[in-house]
């Protein structure tokens, strides 16, 4: 199991932050550092405490969810957001995962599956509920299809795809360093020639060519988001 895994929790109502710390009680490779109760909150404590992964809630005052998720990437690159809400609507789930966050899970979620989703979340991984993947890739594909339709897409070397392949499936740069036994510079350097391959400019939109083209598979894609 990865070390001990430092936790923010963002929610604006105080009973359920307390039921999380609850939870948090019995796990002791999970320790709770702060609980902010709106988004401005939240961006100022992963600021300072830097935490691995921050517990946020979509629907909160002064800052939403979203607008402190793409904060927090810009304030605390090293922290990964799980949106944990109650809302399943699709605008939701879409502008949270381009805001930056690594994960969307609905509040319905049992204590288990939480703890599981963050040790997955930290180690790299991407996880949407599975109730909601689904629609989530059908809006990629219709985005997808509207992009880049007038520009010829250079062909990718072998470690070049190695690459993509990791990154569509969520993996980030120390993690697929570590799989395909490279220097995470070397892992940079990669990315941003398959940016320049592929006329993109962030890892969401790599993600997606990958996805059209069918260089990753529908069921990988799924597979990697069953918490």
């Amino acid at each position: 199991m990865v070390g001990l895994i430092k936790v923010l929790i963002a929610d604006d109502h105080r009973l359920f932050r307390q039921g999380l710390q609850h939870v948090f009680e019995g796990c002791k490779e999970i320790e709770v550092v702060g609980e902010a109760e709106n988004g401005r909150q939240a961006v100022n404590l992963a600021r300072r405490l830097k935490p691995d992964i921050v517990l946020m809630d979509i629907n909160m005052p002064v800052l939403d969810g979203v607008q402190a998720t793409h904060l927090i990437h810009e304030v605390s690159p090293t922290s990964r957001v799980i949106i944990l809400t109650m809302y399943r609507q699709d605008q939701y789930v879409f502008e949270a995962i381009k805001a930056g966050a690594r994960g969307y899970l609905l509040k319905d979620i049992d204590e288990h599956q939480l703890i599981e989703a963050i040790f997955a979340v930290q180690r790299g991984e991407a996880l949407i509920d599975p109730s909601l993947a689904a629609r989530l890739l059908d809006e990629f594909r219709r985005l997808s299809s509207q992009a880049d339709s007038h520009s010829s897409i250079e062909e990718l070397n072998d470690g070049e795809m190695k690459v993509l392949h990791l990154v569509a499936q969520g993996a980030d740069n120390k993690t697929v360093a570590e799989r395909l036994n490279l220097s995470e510079h070397t892992v940079a350097n990669r990315l941003s020639e398959i940016y320049r391959k592929l006329h993109v400019n962030s890892r969401t939109q790599a993600a997606l060519v990958a996805l059209r083209k069918g260089w990753v598979k529908l069921e990988e894609e799924t597979g990697e988001n069953k918490a």
